[in-house]
């Protein structure tokens, strides 16, 4: 009684104290967070924080260079490659720009993971298919098209489809909405919406729209570029629900959320006229 009351309350994510650095720069430093079962996390910053790359970390594709993510409690630096390649399969990933195989149609792109997994029958597999077609509001016809035969916002909806065909206990996303328009963004946060309440998943958004910030997560955590933080400052800026994004005292939160340019183009404007010395 008392461990499943201890597994409740385990977080399923968990970052603690993590910092990487690739050669001599340093991207993320001491990020802590704890992502319980079922919430839906926004990573919110500037091109260049560091949000994609604490991502990678969330599946081991990073390997902190101090610090330690877990999954419901295990270490993954402590997995050997069968195991993380095992873990993996618990996790749904959505790539920026879809990051569909050109020479497949959209079955198989979406069929890929059940075929390398080979448990399921090729009327299984077909069924599954359609079924998550139908969960992303795709007709069943565009199972024989090519990726280049759909537009950018049916192909986001395909990669979502493929991501959700091992019925993942995580979906992380890599800027779902890049590059759409303002009715198909909503379309994608919508269905992301509905896949959490379809299904008991864990959901990681990483990106820089703010409609999405506000309408689709549980939990906004905006992160700062460490290059115009102080060695003392906090790269997190923010973590809380997204209703308190607006509130937010701190200027740099502000700045980003209502697209303030001023500051930053000073900034910019500043460290190109420190360069003009440089010689070539």
């Amino acid at each position: 009684m008392i461990e499943s009351i201890l597994e409740q309350q385990r977080p399923q994510l968990e970052v603690r104290n993590v910092s990487v650095t690739f050669g001599t720069q340093q991207v993320l430093r001491n990020i802590q967070l704890s992502i319980p079962a079922g919430q839906t996390l926004v990573v919110l910053g500037e091109s260049g924080c560091g949000k994609t790359v604490l991502m990678k970390t969330l599946i081991g594709l990073v390997v902190p260079t101090r610090g330690e993510v877990l999954f419901e409690g295990e270490n993954l630096a402590d997995l050997d490659d069968r195991e993380l390649s095992q873990l993996r399969l618990r996790y749904g990933f959505v790539f920026q720009n879809a990051a569909l195989f050109d020479s497949m149609t959209i079955a198989q792109n979406i069929a890929f993971p059940l075929k390398q997994e080979g448990r399921w029958s090729s009327a299984e597999v077909r069924e599954k298919v359609l079924a998550k077609l139908a969960e992303v509001g795709l007709p069943p016809e565009v199972i024989y098209k090519k990726p280049a035969q759909l537009s950018g916002g049916m192909r986001k909806r395909v990669g979502l489809a493929r991501a959700l065909i091992m019925n993942p206990d995580v979906i992380l996303y890599d800027e779902p909405t890049t590059g759409l328009d303002p009715i198909m963004t909503d379309v994608i946060n919508q269905l992301i919406i509905r896949t959490r309440r379809r299904n008991p998943v864990t959901s990681v958004i990483v990106t820089h729209n703010m409609d999405t910030a506000r309408r689709v997560p549980d939990r906004v955590v905006m992160l700062y570029p460490l290059t115009r933080l102080d060695p003392d400052e906090p790269q997190t800026v923010f973590d809380g629900p997204p209703g308190e994004l607006d509130q937010c005292r701190d200027r740099r939160v502000r700045q980003f959320v209502n697209g303030e340019a001023g500051q930053r183009l000073m900034e910019m404007l500043a460290s190109s006229q420190s360069t003009e010395t440089i010689g070539f």
